[in-house]
């Protein structure tokens, strides 16, 4: 399958689950089946793997999620909401909002170290928040040629 097709079918699998995660809050009002935890961090590796070309490790793999060509190790956060957090740092952090539609936008793509400097303390949980705000805030330093160049 070329690129561009996978891309295609990746995009149009988690429209079908956003549709029918909608429908179901339909039928339950007030009820919510957004996907989290788990499952949007996998959308969100599926997504990588498939824009960027990386390369994707085993599941739960300690601090990197995969590869990408150029060798860099990467750590693949997705959200849905204002924030992620990071448990170790990485080499190369590359952070996607996913949306309703089964699009996403990259918030962030540049060295885990920036981030890490920049993360809130340690939660209970073992992570370190960070807004997207924040990651906005630092990707700008970090120049267009050095970020993970998406595949056509």
């Amino acid at each position: 399958m070329s690129t561009a097709g996978m891309q295609e079918l990746v995009a149009q699998k988690i429209q079908m689950l956003y549709s029918i995660s909608q429908e179901l809050e339909e039928l339950f009002p007030g009820r919510h089946y957004t996907p989290d935890g788990h499952m949007i961090g996998s959308i969100g590796e599926a997504l990588a793997a498939s824009f960027y070309g990386l390369e994707l490790f085993e599941a739960s793999e300690e601090t990197h999620d995969g590869k990408a060509p150029d060798g860099r190790l990467v750590q693949i956060k997705a959200t849905q909401i204002k924030r992620v957090a990071l448990s170790s740092e990485p080499e190369w952090l590359l952070v996607l909002k996913i949306h309703r539609d089964g699009s996403f936008s990259e918030e962030y793509n540049g060295p885990g170290a920036l981030v890490w400097a920049h993360c809130g303390k340690m939660q209970k949980n073992g992570q370190r928040p960070v807004s997207l705000a924040t990651l906005h805030r630092l990707q700008a330093q970090v120049p267009e040629c050095q970020r993970l160049q998406r595949v056509v």
